[in-house]
């Protein structure tokens, strides 16, 4: 997958982001979404990079400067599963880090960083098309499997936007979820 395959799948979930966005990219790693988010949020946007790995926050800063100059960014060194020092969100993408939480824990997880978005707002998932794992993609959940687990988290109207091949379990998905409106 290059650049222009992670534009693909996030840009559908977040087809018109109003100016100025805050949004955050879930695990991070080596920032391949977040350059992705940056692009579809556009300039003026802020783009929070959550990760453990801060050297690759690093890199992932570095390139973010370097091809997206007028978004505004930072990075988090934290693990997703803990409590976050993060503002309101207008939404969040988590893109290939999910399937790393043990199923019993993902209801959980989501519940928890859908907390930090803004009612209304939306949050993203990019996975592999898969219900079973293996030692490097321990949980992933498959497109069939996301509206369940988006609905027991407590969010509305899952929608499944994207999908590109992959040599490695076959398919990436991406997928939408809406905080509900207080």
């Amino acid at each position: 997958m290059d650049h222009g395959d992670h534009v693909k799948l996030v840009r559908p979930a977040i087809p018109t982001p109003p100016p100025g966005a805050t949004w955050a990219d879930i695990g991070a790693g080596e920032g391949a979404f977040t350059l992705a988010l940056a692009d579809v949020l556009g300039p003026g946007a802020s783009v929070i990079a959550v990760d453990r790995d801060e050297r690759a926050l690093v890199r992932t800063s570095a390139a973010l400067t370097s091809s997206f100059p007028r978004t505004r960014h930072s990075y988090l060194v934290a693990d997703f599963r803990a409590t976050l020092p993060l503002p309101e969100l207008d939404g969040l993408v988590a893109a290939n880090s999910l399937h790393f939480v043990p199923r019993a824990e993902q209801v959980a997880v989501v519940a928890r960083l859908a907390g930090y978005i803004r009612p209304g707002g939306t949050f993203v998932v990019v996975e592999y098309d898969a219900d079973s794992g293996n030692p490097w993609v321990p949980y992933p959940f498959s497109a069939r499997s996301w509206p369940r687990l988006a609905e027991a988290a407590g969010l509305l109207d899952p929608l499944i936007t994207g999908r590109v091949p992959s040599r490695f379990l076959g398919a990436i998905y991406s997928a939408s979820a809406q905080r509900p409106r207080e």
